[in-house]
């Protein structure tokens, strides 16, 4: 049974690593990972190459994590740790593309398509707490960690097995490791804050009162990207 799972493991890392955004921007001849945030994910492709883009690439990353965690569901001989399993592993490529030397997106979109394959009444709790989260405390960051820090809890409480925990508990590591840098630019006053979609202005000069000049340009991605 442990070839099952390995198989699992392998296949669902493999589909996290087909990244969009990194794709996309190498097709307009410049890297996503040297604009803005640096993150090869869905927000930073919205704001390096616009909205339609950007959300093709949140979409596309959401969907992959959903099919392939749905899927390891139906075939695994355990659903549950299959679950696990396909969930980690696919955040994991996500964030640790082979291709990419290993520096991807930040996994929040895989989180979300593996919430919605585990339980989709789940998934919309967790939605609507992290928005409520999300507009106390005006970070988007806090929507990721304290989503994979939940996820694996919830499994646990609603009757997964410990190791599948456990394994869940591998994608909360990377997730974290992810967004070490955020955490720390909180503390700094350099973390852009969510109300930035509507208060751009008033946000940028917030934040480039706390940043150097050359870490405030890069904010402003797209007049510096290829389109």
């Amino acid at each position: 049974m442990i070839i099952y799972y390995l198989v699992c493991a392998l296949m669902s890392y493999l589909v996290g690593t087909i990244n969009p955004s990194y794709l996309i921007s190498r097709l307009k001849h410049f890297d996503i990972r040297d604009a803005g945030s640096k993150n090869a994910g869905g927000t930073n492709a919205l704001m390096a190459m616009g909205g339609k883009i950007g959300a093709f690439c949140m979409i596309f990353d959401v969907l992959k994590a959903f099919f392939i965690v749905k899927m390891s569901m139906n075939l695994m001989p355990d659903p549950a740790i299959g679950m696990a399993v396909s969930s980690t592993f696919v955040i994991l490529g996500h964030i640790f593309p082979f291709y990419m030397n290993f520096k991807g997106g930040k996994g929040l979109a895989c989180l979300g398509g593996s919430l919605l394959a585990y339980s989709f009444t789940v998934a919309m709790i967790f939605l609507f707490v992290e928005i409520v989260i999300v507009l106390i405390v005006n970070y988007m960051v806090v929507v990721p960690i304290s989503g994979s820090i939940a996820y694996p809890i919830v499994y646990y409480l609603r009757g997964g097995p410990v190791i599948g925990t456990a394994i869940l508990f591998l994608s909360t590591a990377a997730i974290l490791y992810k967004h070490r840098e955020n955490l720390k630019r909180i503390r700094a006053g350099r973390e852009v804050h969510f109300s930035y979609l509507w208060k751009k202005e008033k946000e940028l000069e917030r934040v480039k009162n706390n940043m150097g000049d050359e870490e405030y340009d890069k904010l402003q991605v797209k007049k510096n990207v290829k389109r």
